[in-house]
């Protein structure tokens, strides 16, 4: 696999991520369903994954970058597995609204293990991680790569605002009910 392909995987896998997050933006602002502690880690999950992909689509392929991705991946897949058994048991309900018959926990599940999977097929490739003599711009000559990097980079940034807001410097509730902080300035004036 040459760098330039690993660098057109890496930016399509970033941009995969960032569907995945808007996704959940959407569920969070359209249908008023705020992320609950376990779900915001998920997202902390998916962030750390993009900087992962980030890092690669900067500097190039490299196995540490793959080895933040598989951390990342297994954290954030942790997370879903243990919000999926909190809602397996009969009687216990469960948060949100369901996706294609699955709630959101259950793909993030799904997703971080093809994250997993996708992440050590990337790693059977050494050519990727060639050291050209001449040093090539931070992302190639790719729009893709640019493009899939500060829409993560955005997204990151809107998910730490939006949890800022919502559980304000404190612990978050759960189950979440309103934005704390917006609920906090409003009680103040």
């Amino acid at each position: 696999m040459t760098p330039e392909l690993s660098r057109t995987l890496n930016a399509l896998g970033m941009l995969a991520v960032s569907v995945v997050l808007t996704l959940a933006y959407v569920y969070q602002l359209m249908l008023y369903e705020l992320p609950c502690p376990l779900c915001l880690l998920q997202r902390v999950g998916f962030v750390a994954v993009g900087v992962g992909l980030g890092l690669n689509l900067l500097y190039g392929a490299r196995p540490q970058h793959y080895a933040l991705m598989l951390m990342a991946a297994l954290f954030g897949g942790s997370v879903a597995v243990r919000q999926i058994l909190l809602h397996i048991v009969p009687g216990t309900g469960h948060y949100g609204s369901p996706v294609l018959g699955l709630h959101y926990y259950t793909w993030a599940a799904i997703c971080f293990f093809l994250i997993l999977l996708g992440t050590a097929f990337m790693l059977l490739f050494d050519r990727q991680y060639e050291d050209r003599s001449r040093r090539s711009p931070r992302f190639g000559d790719s729009a893709l790569a640019k493009f899939a990097f500060f829409l993560m980079l955005g997204l990151a940034v809107l998910n730490a605002g939006t949890t800022l807001v919502e559980c304000g410097p404190g612990i978050c509730a759960d189950p979440p009910t309103s934005y704390k902080l917006i609920d906090e300035m409003g009680t103040n004036n």
